[in-house]
């Protein structure tokens, strides 16, 4: 494994097993491979104007021209980085996976008061069902036990220090 860029040590311990599958009563989480990408694709656009006001333009994702190669390339790279124990991320789909409702990104930091920061989203038209909410709680709550990290920082959903 690589070590992180501010010299603090890899993100992960060497015998940490990440975690791969995680089922509730409305999702499904596992980590995201490219036989994924037809459904995160549609899942990607049906809410660009949600994801580009949540990310903003310093993100650049997603492009508002985001094309269907563009979104194979971008999840055969999540993919890989979590091959490669760099970052991990998650498809959030309904229970019997036939529906892409988001996604949950874990990495490492680059502020050093922070082990860990974690992004996650859902698809535009589940909105208003509570989903959010209750996958919020449920990904606070999982950093916390299933993760070996100390201080965790959710961009976006925090208060800024």
């Amino acid at each position: 494994m690589s070590p992180r860029k501010d010299g603090r040590g890899a993100f992960l311990p060497e015998d940490f097993v990440i975690p791969t599958l995680v089922a509730g009563p409305r999702f499904r989480i596992r980590p995201i491979t490219v036989s994924d990408v037809v459904k995160d694709y549609g899942a990607v656009v049906g809410s660009l104007d949600r994801l580009q006001g949540r990310f903003g333009p310093e993100w650049g994702w997603p492009d508002q021209e985001f094309t269907f190669e563009q979104a194979l390339i971008d999840v055969a790279w999540l993919q890989k980085e979590g091959q490669l124990r760099r970052s991990f991320s998650y498809v959030v789909t309904t229970p019997d996976e036939e529906r892409q409702l988001g996604r949950i990104h874990v990495a490492p930091s680059d502020d050093p008061g922070a082990d860990a920061v974690v992004v996650f989203w859902v698809r535009a038209d589940e909105e208003h069902t509570g989903l959010e909410k209750e996958l919020e709680e449920f990904v606070r709550e999982w950093t916390k036990t299933a993760w070996p990290f100390e201080t965790v920082r959710f961009p976006g959903r925090d208060d800024p220090a």
